[in-house]
């Protein structure tokens, strides 16, 4: 009888997280789409092979001759410092809203594996790619795939490529991967996996790319990469140790902006930091 009871009350501690998270999941997707919807801006569905990916973009976009592409960062990858998430849908999808600041009024956004999606494109959706192999090989090409369809949409001769914190890592590796990127941009981006992850004492990313191992193929791209000087998760030291991997004269700009941290406050300067 002890026994029965003891798995009763494992069984409802069992459902009542499970339907804990999945009000969570659905509480962030509301949350984010609603972003998208406050500024107009409709929601796709991207089949890019292995995962299915989100990008929401401007109804009035028709046609760019130059797209600007925002990569999301890695969202909820863990819920405490041993518990994955069970979906990396962001609480706070500064990549999307830097998107719908931008300037040039050229933008789309797009997510990550596994982030929005519902149901039946939930593909793969495994938290190894939001963990460890967050920037594994099959993301980036998926990321590329996705990036692709994009440009084909608008019609665009070239891309700019803006990523955010982990995104910056994607947006660097597809841009290592293209000869149409015109400009890598970062903020607050992972672009030494390896110093992050020594400093930080983090495990390794078993599995993923590092972007500053692709020195040489960005070395021929404009690159401009933001940092907030008071970031305590991807501070100066990270895009400093990226920048030194290249040669003198082809060294990318780092512009560290001393009171903003990883969230504040870049979606309130987007506009003047891209004018400046």
């Amino acid at each position: 009888m002890r026994r029965l009871m003891t798995f009763w009350v494992v069984v409802f501690l069992f459902v009542s997280l499970a339907g804990c998270a999945t009000s969570s999941v659905d509480t962030r997707r509301a949350a984010s789409e609603k972003v998208a919807q406050d500024a107009g801006w409709e929601r796709l569905d991207l089949d890019a092979g292995m995962f299915v990916l989100a990008a929401f973009v401007p109804p009035s976009l028709k046609q760019a001759d130059i797209l600007t592409v925002y990569i999301e960062g890695d969202g909820l990858a863990w819920v405490d410092a041993h518990t994955p998430s069970f979906d990396p849908t962001p609480r706070d999808p500064l990549a999307l809203k830097l998107a719908i600041r931008d300037p040039g009024r050229h933008a789309v956004y797009l997510a990550r594996p596994c982030q929005y999606v519902r149901s039946a494109n939930r593909r793969n959706c495994r938290n190894q790619y939001w963990t460890s192999r967050r920037f594994a090989p099959e993301v980036i090409a998926a990321e590329n795939q996705a990036i692709e369809a994009l440009r084909r949409k608008y019609r665009a001769r070239k891309l700019v490529l803006v990523g955010y914190s982990g995104g910056g890592a994607v947006a660097a590796l597809v841009s290592a991967r293209r000869d149409d990127v015109v400009r890598l941009i970062t903020v607050a981006g992972n672009l030494d996996t390896a110093v992050w992850v020594a400093k930080q004492h983090l495990s390794p990313l078993a599995g993923s790319l590092n972007p500053a191992d692709a020195w040489r193929k960005l070395r021929r791209i404009p690159q401009l990469h933001f940092v907030g000087g008071r970031d305590k998760v991807m501070g100066p030291a990270f895009a400093k140790a990226y920048q030194a991997r290249f040669p003198p004269g082809q060294k990318p700009d780092v512009v560290v902006i001393p009171n903003f941290n990883h969230h504040c406050c870049w979606v309130k300067d987007w506009p003047e930091l891209l004018r400046d």
